[in-house]
């Protein structure tokens, strides 16, 4: 049996922008307050390595990625610019907005944009994109109007589970396998618009 159907495929295959919620998504939905000296506290959260993976190497075949966050937090903008994610919206519960500012600029149209997401607040996007994708973990309702769910819950992988969808539709998935399995040094993650020769 294919791992993907050929709808799910012609839709990966269109995809320039991915854009991704974070709490639930790149994260697993908990969030750590860690008291600081002056009474105050700070939040942290734990991100997934392999989703990180995932993302350099969409940046390094030319997709662009973007991320609208409910929530706002410094630790979010450092992984965002520590990923290259060209794209940060926080503290934005209401997405369309933010979501249409990120196409505009991107310049390209809904059918063209995966986004990833867990809960209601997702819905918007996840039913007018041309790819929506769900967490393992979603909400049920979500699960039901989104075009592929992940087997990987959020903050463990899922990101990238929709990052190989998409490089799988559009014929890069094995090229990466082949480089990484002959360590030929044919993807650079580190300056995606520099392509390393073989």
């Amino acid at each position: 049996m294919a791992k993907y159907s050929k709808s799910l495929l012609a839709r990966g295959k269109k995809i320039k922008l991915l854009i991704m919620d974070v709490d639930g998504v790149l994260t697993d939905g908990k969030f750590y307050y860690v008291p600081l000296p002056d009474g105050g506290m700070l939040e942290t959260k734990g991100f997934d390595s392999r989703d990180g993976l995932g993302l350099r190497l969409a940046h390094h075949y030319g997709i662009k990625t973007g991320i609208i966050t409910g929530r706002g937090s410094p630790v979010i903008a450092a992984r965002a610019k520590d990923l290259g994610i060209q794209f940060l919206h926080q503290n934005s519960l209401e997405k369309i907005g933010p979501y249409q500012e990120i196409c505009a600029e991107a310049g390209v149209k809904d059918a063209e944009v995966c986004y990833v997401g867990d809960d209601l607040t997702d819905l918007p996007l996840l039913t007018r994109v041309g790819l929506g994708v769900c967490v393992a973990n979603a909400d049920k309702f979500v699960r039901k109007h989104s075009h592929f769910c992940t087997k990987n819950v959020g903050g463990s992988g899922a990101v990238r589970e929709a990052i190989e969808l998409i490089l799988t539709a559009q014929g890069k998935w094995d090229d990466i396998l082949k480089s990484y399995l002959h360590g030929d040094r044919s993807i650079n993650l580190h300056h995606p618009a520099k392509k390393t020769q073989a």
